[in-house]
């Protein structure tokens, strides 16, 4: 039985990550919806469209679960409704919410996408999991470009990250990367933020999630698709896992499942 994951870009593979440290047996399928990626300037509409044709992809491939790897499309999904899907899907801003809670922090900024600070489903999520929190959302619209760049690890970067912690206040606990792609700047935030400051990556908790699902182990394969660039996509992929397959599609086709 394999597991689908998706996310706008190269993100989702810090949730790949996690997974696999939880269920290295496991079969995934992870989906990478480049043809479109950043997804945090785009209206709320789109982002919809977005989220029912990724869905209905991973849906088609018969997974048995679908694991959210993109925190902006769990926030429309908050404001909106999950689209309906034969897999359960598993929720990252709700992993998110549960990891806050876990570390104990009552103080905690999130850093995300324009478009998930816009719908405030953090803040939302977090107040209603953890009481008294006190919650400030920071949209951070220049670092995903970077990862997909892969100049996730030049000044650049580091000066991109520096600029979205100035914007939060003093004094908080944690600080929530809001979105998938932000691990691969860790070291810039902790650089940012200093070292009492939590930092708390939700892949953490969504991997846990999806062991408890029980599902039957696999052979431990991974097939990664994009329907942006092939060869980028590889090299990325190849970095952080040898042992996957690489496949492009053609991003029309998700077109095609929009309009369903």
């Amino acid at each position: 039985m394999t597991i689908g994951l998706f996310d706008s870009g190269l993100g989702g593979l810090s949730v790949v990550r996690r997974v696999r440290e939880h269920l290295p047996r496991a079969d995934l399928l992870f989906f990478a919806d480049q043809a479109h990626v950043p997804y945090g300037d785009r209206s709320d509409a789109e982002l919809l469209q977005l989220l029912r044709a990724n869905l209905a992809w991973l849906d088609d491939r018969n997974v048995a679960a679908i694991v959210a790897a993109c925190n902006t499309s769990c926030a429309m999904a908050e404001r909106h409704g999950w689209p309906a899907t034969r897999a359960p899907v598993l929720d990252l801003i709700a992993a998110a919410a549960a990891a806050v809670e876990r570390s104990g922090a009552r103080k905690v900024g999130v850093v995300a996408t324009a478009a998930t600070v816009s719908a405030g489903s953090y803040g939302r999520a977090l107040r209603a999991t953890v009481p008294r929190i006190d919650v400030v959302e920071v949209a951070a619209p220049e670092l995903v470009p970077l990862v997909e760049s892969g100049a996730a690890e030049s000044a650049a970067a580091r000066a991109a990250v520096a600029r979205a912690c100035a914007q939060l206040p003093p004094g908080l606990e944690a600080v929530v990367l809001g979105c998938t792609h932000y691990p691969a700047l860790a070291a810039h935030f902790r650089s940012a933020l200093g070292d009492r400051v939590a930092i708390v990556d939700p892949a953490v908790v969504q991997a846990e999630r999806t062991a408890a699902l029980g599902l039957p182990e696999g052979n431990g394969t991974l097939h990664c698709v994009t329907n942006g660039p092939r060869l980028p996509f590889a090299r990325a992929v190849e970095r952080v896992f040898a042992d996957a397959t690489v496949a492009s599609i053609d991003p029309a086709s998700i077109t095609h499942l929009n309009a369903r």
